[in-house]
């Protein structure tokens, strides 16, 4: 192959000139250990520190024919000489290509062997990361397997806004912009070793008219419907493998920067068991716009004519009655969300324990874990209670300058005094947060302008950056798994200037538009029959005794 004839060329133009070589050939110039390089693609980000002590990226001459190495070698520049034989030396050893331009230094080395040992500490004490006990001891200072993990799951979140048709001039408005086969890859995330198994629906004719989309034209996908998430399996071997078990993950779409929709909300508790729901307590409620959106539907809709509620149990008791009893390995539920997103994962996630789904049919309890990100209030001191009985932990990261995780409940919620809030636990505007809170502060950030303005603060990519800087409460900002943060910019206009990251970069190619084989600009079709729902919906559901026999 390539190395060894450049190799073996080597060896005979050493020996040649072994003679009057020898006595310079031992002081050669060559790479210091510190500088040891490996090729980089990425090498032109702005995000760069000025200080003199990160190691600097060298540039080395790309792989020349045999007659161009020939001419190098015959000059008397041992330097030449020595970076020729240092760059075969990696080739042979597998740190480069061959390609030759440009050179990593050994940060990311260090990153990836940390990044390794991250992985083998997930696979050993992946239920303390899930919440096992209610994450003592792994915020402050940050447990880096715990940042990974919360980045990760946030990604899985953020997929939704970037797979989301948001444009009103597009018929598919509302919808998926990829097919649930091809979601991961279409997003750039083939490495993720999840594959999505059902795509998730609600129907928009409920009264939040802020967060639905919908299409300016007459002849569209569907007129009451929004495609709202996913619910994705790790089913790749090596992804278990570095998990610890296999993974259900359920991620529920959110807003972006649209905050309109807070008072699009009716702002009062409705009992759970009022829209149906399994509960053996009156007194657990939650916020009544979060549970119709959660259990309403449309039945002259063939995408809403189950209710998100209705998918998503009937999917999470179809993979738990497929992998719940293997012996071979572990398996936990994942529910992730943003914004509104957020609500519905804590919401489904009660809903998911309180049918039992949880448990597989030999008794063996999965284990369910929330991660929110910018969520919102969801139900009264009750409902947190029940969650805790249940055994749901939930972990919500929130930047304290949002105005999302503050509402519902302005007034009455967990900050007021005992006393106050047991004389108003009665009253239809009560509200508590659940689980445990990470609170971060954006205005930590170097890379952040310290303007509050309300879409910026709720931006879910800003507290991906955040997340990756956080250390614990009074240390010092600096990212540890190196998160690009240019994705701060990609809906927002939040990094500083001096950066020069164009504000709201993610744009679709030409909105959708692709040509077809007679030369004409057409908006091809999308969806597929894979993204409808699966034909055993009835089955599961009926099994449930959500629906008749």
């Amino acid at each position: 192959n390539t190395i060894d004839v450049y190799g073996l060329y080597i060896r005979s133009m050493v020996l040649c000139h072994l003679e009057t070589k020898l006595s310079s050939f031992s002081t050669m110039a060559t790479i210091p250990s510190h500088n040891l390089l490996t090729k980089n693609y990425h090498s032109s980000s702005p995000f760069k520190t000025t200080s003199s002590s990160e190691p600097s990226f060298i540039h080395l001459p790309e792989k020349r024919s045999r007659v161009a190495a020939k001419a190098s070698l015959s000059r008397t520049n041992e330097a030449s000489l020595s970076a020729v034989i240092s760059r075969l030396e990696r080739e042979r050893q597998g740190l480069t290509d061959g390609g030759g331009e440009q050179w990593r230094t050994a940060e990311d080395f260090r990153r990836r062997d940390k990044k390794t040992e991250e992985e083998r500490r997930l696979r050993d004490t992946w239920r303390k990361i899930q919440g096992e006990d209610d994450w003592a001891g792994l915020t402050d200072p940050m447990d880096p397997v715990l940042r990974s993990e919360l980045i990760r799951y946030g990604e899985m979140a953020q997929a939704c806004y970037d797979a989301f048709d948001f444009d009103p001039s597009s018929r598919y408005c509302g919808s998926s912009r990829f097919s649930r086969h091809e979601f991961f890859d279409s997003l750039g995330m083939k490495g993720s070793g999840y594959e999505v198994a059902r795509y998730l629906y609600a129907t928009s004719n409920i009264n939040l008219p802020n967060f639905f989309s919908k299409s300016r034209w007459s002849k569209v996908w569907s007129k009451n419907a929004n495609w709202m998430g996913y619910v994705a399996v790790s089913d790749d071997e090596a992804t278990r493998h570095r998990l610890g078990r296999r993974d259900i993950a359920i991620a529920w779409r959110g807003t972006v920067t649209q905050l309109e929709w807070i008072a699009d909300l009716k702002d009062y508790l409705k009992p759970v068991s009022g829209n149906n729901l399994r509960c053996p307590d009156p007194a657990v409620k939650v916020e009544s716009g979060f549970l119709d959106l959660y259990t309403d539907k449309d039945t002259s809709c063939k995408f809403s004519r189950f209710s998100a509620r209705e998918q998503v149990l009937a999917e999470v008791k179809r993979l738990v009655e497929r992998y719940g009893d293997d012996e071979d390995e572990e398996l936990s539920i994942t529910v992730t969300g943003h914004s509104l997103g957020g609500a519905l994962a804590i919401l489904s996630a009660y809903d998911v324990a309180e049918m039992g789904l949880n448990r597989s049919r030999s008794g063996k309890v999965i284990p369910v874990t929330v991660l929110t990100y910018g969520g919102p209030r969801v139900g009264n001191v009750r409902f947190k209670e029940r969650l805790k009985e249940l055994g749901v932990k939930v972990m919500r990261v929130v930047n304290v300058h949002d105005v999302v995780p503050k509402s519902p409940g302005l007034f009455l919620n967990e900050r007021a005094p005992h006393a106050v809030m047991k004389i108003a636990e009665g009253l239809p505007w009560c509200y508590c947060h659940v689980g445990e809170e990470l609170a971060l502060d954006h205005q930590n950030s170097p890379f952040l302008k310290s303007s509050v303005d309300p879409s910026n603060a709720h931006n879910l990519e800003a507290l991906l950056h955040l997340l990756d800087g956080y250390h614990g409460k009074g240390e010092r900002f600096v990212l540890s798994n190196g998160r690009d943060p240019a994705l701060v910019n990609k809906a927002s206009d939040f990094l500083k200037e001096h950066f020069m990251v164009p504000p709201f970069w993610r744009q679709d190619a030409n909105k959708g538009m692709v040509r077809n084989s007679e030369g004409r600009w057409i908006q091809a079709e999308r969806l597929r029959s894979e993204d409808h729902h699966s034909p055993d919906i009835h089955h599961h559901l009926s099994q449930l005794r959500l629906l008749p026999s």
